[in-house]
């Protein structure tokens, strides 16, 4: 689901067709923060994922909890064991009242709750699991895209490195005793994600640009990355391929239709799982 300015919303499902053009001559601006246009009308860089100048940035994170700046938050808050492929796990916390919807915008493969409880036992939950099972609270997309195309076949195996972990956390001494441990029930957004028997990407677009445009058929989509099958469209693929669009580059563009338009944006390959994705190497 994409969701644009006034609260306009569109639809995304296997097989639809997405087309749009850049506006020509135009610039991205900040989004602003918080429901408020940027006082300034910033212009802010094609490949910024924030769509935010300085400091609309800044306020955008002043009551945020991933910035620890709501230690008050009187809301139950879970932990979770999230698995994006292959040697890639991470640990986080998500309030109870959105369920899994913190997971699917991530692009989690896997995940599985681990515990159940207030804030601050829920972030004290989370930093024991960093530095004793040495997994990272944040991942790059760029890693997640490069793993989506060596997933295991089946549930099971996508599991099983996920329940190890799992078991290795819930062993642990130290977890606070406000915290109410979870058993391991695997969640497997797969299917979901419509990751199954797609074919693997090729590159992703980089930035968007004045006069751009972009065409494909959406055959898969996990968090904000958009998988476009763009047929012999994009010249920087050589003319053929999956194309991985993160929706949130859109934000800040003047967009105009795109139909009868080809593939015209910059489009760079994907990380190797050979470049460092999909092994962890302690802290992030």
């Amino acid at each position: 689901m994409l969701e644009w300015e006034a609260g306009r919303r569109t639809a995304l499902t296997w097989g639809k067709r997405v087309a749009f053009g850049v506006e020509e001559g135009g610039v991205r601006t900040c989004v602003g923060a918080r429901g408020h246009a940027c006082p300034l009308g910033a212009v802010v860089p094609g490949r910024s994922t924030g769509a935010r100048c300085e400091e609309c940035a800044r306020l955008d994170r002043a009551h945020s909890v991933a910035a620890d700046t709501l230690a008050d938050d009187p809301r139950p808050y879970r932990v979770y064991l999230a698995w994006f492929g292959p040697g890639m796990v991470k640990v986080g916390i998500t309030a109870v009242e959105r369920g899994p919807a913190r997971l699917l915008e991530q692009g989690a493969v896997c995940f599985s709750w681990l515990g159940i409880g207030p804030l601050m036992a829920a972030r004290r939950a989370e930093e024991l699991l960093r530095a004793a099972l040495h997994v990272p609270d944040r991942i790059p997309y760029a890693d997640k895209r490069a793993v989506r195309a060596v997933l295991p076949d089946t549930e099971a195996e996508r599991a099983a490195e996920l329940a190890e972990l799992h078991a290795r956390a819930l062993a642990l001494t130290g977890w606070p005793e406000s915290l109410d441990r979870a058993p391991f029930r695997p969640v497997d957004h797969v299917r979901v994600f419509g990751l199954a028997g797609v074919p693997a990407a090729a590159g992703e677009v980089s930035e968007l640009v004045a006069g751009g445009a972009a065409s494909g058929e959406l055959v898969a989509a996990a968090g904000p990355d958009l998988h476009l099958a763009t047929g012999g469209g994009s010249r920087s693929l050589g003319g053929s391929g999956v194309v991985v669009l993160d929706a949130r580059l859109l934000a800040g563009w003047g967009l105009v239709p795109g139909a009868g338009r080809g593939f015209d944006l910059p489009v760079r390959a994907l990380k190797g799982t050979g470049e460092g994705a999909g092994v962890q190497d302690g802290l992030f």
